[in-house]
C-alpha cells in the first residue's frame, strides 16, 4: 500500500492576516494544477494507492498520528509495520516504535512495485538515557543536544536505538521529534521501543481500537519495553543525561551547531567573519559593533508599523527577519506548541508584540493543532502577534517561505544585510530558508515566539529584555516563560482523542478544489508537450522488455570533489528558482513569467527542470 501527502508546495505568500490561510491555499491550487491533476487521475488508476489532498500536513506528522500502525494485521498474519518514504524525515515514525528510513525515488518507485528493499547489516549504536528534561528546557533543546552529540561521534549509515530508565519521561511526541532528524545528525534510522507511552499516544490519538492487538503482539515478541528490562547488546554506545539539556539554538547553518541561547550573538558574529571575509578587520568589527549597538537590549524601542516610511531601516545585520513555528520536527509536540501559545499570551498581555520587520508564520503539520490551539483559548495571542495559520504544510521548513516584505528585502539587499531566520524546523543551510536570509538558527517554537518579539539574533536571551512593557518597564524572557505545570495542564484540558478522530476521519477527503478539479481518467496519463510541471520522461523511451548484458563503464570522470559539510541542497536545490539560473532561463524560454516559477521541489516532474537545477 502506498500513501503520498501533498505537503511540500504550499507557499508564504501572505501572513499575518486573517485570511492568510486561504490565500496561500488558493495560490497553492493555481501554482500546482497541473502536478495534482496527475495525482488526482493516479488516485483512481492504482490499486492501494491513496492520496491525502492539499491542506491536510506534512506527511511525517500525519503517518505518526494516524497512518502508522506499530503492528501489521494482513492475511491472517501480525508483523512489525516497517515502511520506506521519499523524504529524509521519514524516521521521524520511529518515534512510534516503527522502523522506516528515507529512500530515494528509484528505491521508492522498486518497492511500489513489489520489490524489497536490501541492505547490508547495519551498525546499531545504542543511546542510554538517563535523568528528565530540566524545567525551562524542552524536546527541541534535547534534540539539538542529540544531534550535535552523534555528529561529533560518528553515525552516517547506523541506526541508532534507545534504551535506558530515562525513555519513561519521554512521550511519544518528544521521541518523535528525536527520530525526526536521523538525517541532521547521520543516521539511517532513531528507533525507539514500543511501551506504555506508545500504547497511551495509540489511545490519545484515536487508534485505540489497535492498542489490545499491539500490546500483545509486542510482548509476545519480546519487543515490549519496561524498566525491568534486561539492558540490550549494541555495537557502540553512548550515554545522554537529560538532565544536562539547557535552552539552545542551532545555527547559523548548519543543524548540528548548537548554540546556549547567551553564546547566539557570539555565533552570529563569527558567521560574519566568514561569511565578509573579504572584507577588512576593521570594517567587519565596525559593522559588528554598530548592530550591537543598534541592538541595545534586543531593541527595546517602542516597534514602529512597517508601513511608516523609517520602519524597515531599523533592520540591520543580525535582525530577525523571519521567525516561523513550522515544520512536523516541532509541530507534531503539543509540549512545544502550548508552550508557544502561553508565552505568546503573556506577552501580550505585557504590552509586548513582534517587530514589524519580522514576517512570522504558524504552518502546523496537523489540523489538529489549530484544534487543540482554539481549545486552549490561545490562538487570539498567537495572532496578536502576527503567527496567523499560513497553511498545513513543510513551508518555510523546506525552503517555502515566500517573499521578504519589500521595504526589507529592498534594505537587505541595498545594504547587503547578513539578517537571520528563526524556525522551528530541522534544517538551516546556509539560504535553503531562503535566498536573501544569509544565517538561520532552529529553535523550539516558543523562542521563535521570543526572536520575534525581541527582532534580532544580537543580544542574550537569558539576560536583555525582550522590549519595553505597556507599564514601561523591560520584559524579560523568565517573565514570559510559561511553566512545565501551566503547559502539562493545559494539554491535559484541550489536546483530546476526539480531535484526532474528526480530522483523521476525513483525511483523504479533501476540500472543495481538490472534490472538483478536472483531471484525467482510465488507466494511462495523457503526457502534454506543453507542460512545464508536467512532462513524461525520457527513461523509458527505446527501453528494450529485455536487458542489456552488462558492459565495462570507459571513460568515466569525476563530476564533483567536494569538501566538508556538503548537502543536498548544495547540489541539488529545493527552494526557489532563480530568474538567472540555467533552469529559470528555461522557464522563461517557454512562456513562464518569474511570478509563476514556483519552487524546484514542485518542479520535479518536469526532468528538463530539474537536470538545470
Amino acid at each position: 500500500p502506498v500513501d503520498l501527502v501533498i505537503d511540500h508546495s504550499v507557499q508564504v505568500d501572505r501572513f499575518g492576516s486573517a485570511g492568510a490561510y486561504a490565500d496561500n491555499l488558493g495560490w497553492e491550487y493555481r501554482r500546482n494544477r497541473e502536478r495534482y491533476a496527475l495525482l488526482n487521475w493516479a488516485q483512481q488508476a492504482f490499486d492501494g494507492f491513496r492520496v491525502v489532498p492539499p491542506g491536510m500536513g506534512i506527511c511525517h506528522q500525519i503517518n505518526l498520528e494516524h497512518l502508522g500502525q506499530v503492528v501489521i494485521a494482513r492475511d491472517g498474519w501480525l508483523f512489525p509495520d516497517t515502511l520506506v518514504g521519499t523524504d529524509s524525515h521519514t524516521p521521524m515514525i520511529n518515534g512510534l516504535g516503527v522502523l522506516g528510513w528515507g529512500v530515494g525515488g528509484i528505491e521508492a518507485e522498486a518497492a511500489m512495485l513489489g520489490q524489497p528493499m536490501f541492505l547490508p547489516k547495519p551498525v546499531v549504536l545504542g543511546v542510554r538515557t538517563h535523568g528528565q528534561l530540566p524545567p525551562g528546557t524542552t524536546a527541541t533543546d534535547l534534540v539539538l543536544t542529540l544531534t550535535q552529540m552523534l555528529r561529533a561521534h560518528g553515525v552516517v549509515g547506523k541506526f541508532v536505538e534507545f534504551f535506558g530508565p530515562g525513555l519513561s519521561s519521554l512521550g511519544i511526541a518528544d521521541r518523535a521529534t528525536l527520530s525526526n532528524m536521523s538525517p541532521e545528525f547521520g543516521a539511517t534510522a532513531t528507533l525507539f521501543p514500543v511501551d506504555a507511552n506508545t500504547l497511551k499516544y495509540l489511545h490519545l490519538t484515536g487508534r485505540g481500537h489497535i492498542v489490545d492487538q499491539v500490546e500483545s503482539y509486542t510482548r509476545e515478541q519480546g519487543l515490549f519495553r519496561t524498566d525491568d528490562d534486561a539492558e540490550p547488546t549494541f555495537s557502540e554506545v553512548l550515554d545522554l543525561d537529560l538532565s544536562k539539556v539547557e535552552p539552545s539554538v542551532a545555527g547559523p547553518k548548519r543543524p548540528q551547531d548548537r548554540v546556549a541561547l547567551p553564546a547566539v550573538a557570539q555565533s552570529f558574529q563569527a558567521a560574519v567573519d566568514g561569511v565578509a571575509a573579504q572584507a577588512s578587520a576593521k570594517e567587519i568589527a565596525r559593522l559588528v559593533a554598530e548592530s550591537c549597538s543598534e541592538a541595545g537590549e534586543f531593541l527595546k524601542a517602542p516597534p514602529e508599523r512597517l508601513e511608516q516610511p523609517n520602519a524597515a531601516g531599523s533592520v540591520t545585520h543580525g535582525s530577525v527577519v523571519i521567525a516561523a513555528i513550522t515544520s512536523c520536527t516541532n509541530t507534531s509536540n503539543p509540549s512545544v506548541m502550548i508552550a508557544a501559545g502561553l508565552l505568546a499570551k503573556k506577552a501580550v498581555e505585557a504590552g509586548l508584540q513582534s517587530r514589524p520587520w519580522v514576517k512570522t508564520s504558524l504552518a502546523p503539520g496537523s489540523r489538529v493543532v489549530t484544534q487543540y490551539l482554539d481549545k486552549a483559548g490561545l490562538t487570539p495571542f498567537l495572532e496578536k502577534l502576527g503567527f496567523n495559520l499560513v497553511g498545513y504544510g513543510c513551508t518555510t521548513c523546506i525552503g517555502n517561505s515566500g517573499p521578504l516584505p519589500e521595504e526589507v528585502a529592498k534594505l537587505v539587499n541595498r545594504e547587503d544585510l547578513t539578517v537571520a531566520a528563526v524556525l522551528s524546523g530541522n534544517r538551516n543551510f546556509e539560504g535553503r530558508i531562503h535566498a536573501q536570509v544569509k544565517a538561520s538558527y532552529l529553535a523550539s517554537p516558543p523562542l521563535v515566539v521570543a526572536y520575534a518579539l525581541a527582532g534580532t539574533v544580537l543580544g542574550d536571551m537569558t539576560r536583555d529584555s525582550l522590549g519595553t512593557g505597556a507599564d514601561g518597564q523591560p520584559v524579560y524572557l523568565k517573565d514570559i516563560w510559561p511553566t512545565s505545570a501551566e503547559v502539562e495542564s493545559l494539554i491535559a484540558s484541550s489536546v483530546q482523542s476526539q480531535q484526532f478522530e474528526l480530522e483523521y476521519g476525513r483525511i483523504f477527503e479533501g476540500d472543495d478544489a481538490w472534490k472538483t478539479m478536472p483531471a484525467p481518467t482510465g488507466t494511462l496519463f495523457a503526457w502534454s508537450g506543453d507542460s512545464t510541471y508536467v512532462r513524461e520522461p525520457p527513461f523509458f523511451q527505446h527501453f528494450a522488455e529485455a536487458p542489456a548484458a552488462p558492459s565495462d563503464i570507459e571513460g568515466a570522470r569525476v563530476l564533483a570533489l567536494l569538501g566538508d559539510s556538503i548537502t543536498t541542497d548544495h547540489i541539488s536545490p529545493a527552494g526557489s528558482i532563480s530568474a538567472d539560473s540555467p533552469a529559470g532561463t528555461y522557464l522563461v524560454e517557454h512562456g513562464v513569467p518569474r511570478a509563476g516559477f514556483n519552487s524546484f521541489g514542485s518542479r520535479r516532474g518536469n526532468h528538463e527542470v530539474m537536470m538545470r537545477g
